[in-house]
């Protein structure tokens, strides 16, 4: 790593020169202390923290969900003792589960700095580790296309169940037929009014230009797997298109994970949103109510062991299957392992395009 040239880190808004660290693994993540010591992780951010001067010294707020509390706390308070004698600052956290802020006090204006940078940086990593709440989605749950897909479920069943892996097991619910657009790790009410707020405002910039007050009529028709070997898949999925042959749902899409990655709601994971409605999974044959991490082009799985099945058939004989068409009226802030009255993903906010 060039010294002078240091890579950078991203985080909430701010940026940080990443220090050359060796990194070790640990069996309990989340029960170990995070810094090994003072040259583990990095303390100087490139831009500067809203650090209050008081009577007694220097003082800074973290606005911190409760669940990630324990990271700062670390194995019997260790991560919070070290971070506290290291920058020689006081570090005071609130009850688990109730809301609040920690506040980070010292004399020292740089070690008030360097105690909220550590703090940064680490929940920024644990944060990642965490399995997500929430999602983007275009609901395609609409009757017609619930009943086509009933049918394509049953043609499939009776013209290749005999097929390696195919099963009864594998397909999606109809009533949560779905586009995920990206994954959300929302840990409090106020990260999800955050991301509430966000939606509305992305529909004032650019989606009601983008959608012309109107909703997109979709084409859902055709079938696609995502990795490389048809007789190995895992995810088999209906493409989508817009009628009129524009780029526009795929243009909100786009702009709608820009801007959430922006605010540091989400990762960004690639250059342009895959847009697809899963009909096939592997992992609904463990649990029907399981949803991709990220993006199933990744081919990753939470399970050990995820049997593929021989999707050969099924594509040659449902190239072409259509679903219907549908109107996407709406971009919805969806809640994992959830459902509302429909049987689709309960609703914590949405966009509406009308």
């Amino acid at each position: 790593m060039d010294v002078l040239r240091p890579p950078l880190v991203k985080i909430g808004g701010r940026v940080y020169r990443k220090n050359l660290i060796q990194e070790q693994a640990y069996q309990h993540e989340e029960e170990e202390d995070f810094c090994a010591g003072p040259g583990d992780c990095a303390d100087e951010p490139c831009d500067a923290f809203a650090v209050e001067e008081t009577e007694k010294g220097f003082q800074c707020r973290v606005e911190v969900p409760s669940p990630l509390y324990k990271y700062v706390i670390g194995k019997k308070g260790e991560t919070k003792k070290r971070l506290e004698t290291e920058t020689r600052t006081s570090i005071s956290i609130p009850k688990p589960g109730v809301e609040g802020e920690i506040v980070i006090t010292g004399q020292q204006r740089s070690g008030v700095i360097s105690a909220r940078t550590r703090i940064d940086v680490l929940l920024d990593s644990f944060r990642k580790k965490q399995p997500f709440t929430h999602f983007l989605s275009f609901a395609l749950n609409q009757p017609a296309i619930q009943e086509k897909f009933l049918q394509f479920r049953e043609e499939v069943l009776e013209k290749c169940s005999k097929d390696h892996g195919v099963s009864s097991s594998l397909f999606q619910n109809p009533a949560k037929l779905h586009l995920t657009l990206g994954t959300l790790v929302l840990l409090n009410e106020q990260e999800i009014q955050k991301a509430c707020d966000l939606l509305q405002r992305c529909k004032e910039d650019f989606v009601d230009q983008l959608a012309g007050g109107e909703p997109l009529t979709v084409e859902v028709a055709g079938v696609e797997y995502m990795n490389d070997d048809p007789a190995m898949t895992d995810v088999l999925y209906a493409k989508v298109r817009m009628k009129d042959g524009s780029d526009r749902l795929q243009a909100i899409a786009d702009q709608l994970v820009e801007r959430f990655v922006a605010s540091g709601l989400m990762l960004k994971e690639w250059d342009r949103v895959k847009l697809h409605a899963t009909v096939m999974n592997t992992l609904f044959r463990k649990d029907p109510s399981a949803e991709e991490r990220n993006n199933p082009l990744t081919g990753k799985s939470s399970f050990k062991e995820r049997e593929s099945f021989n999707g050969r058939n099924i594509l040659k004989l449902f190239e072409n299957f259509r679903f219907g068409e549908v109107q996407l009226d709406s971009v919805r802030l969806s809640q994992r392992f959830s459902s509302d009255a429909s049987g689709y993903y309960a609703t914590s906010g949405q966009l509406t395009f009308s």
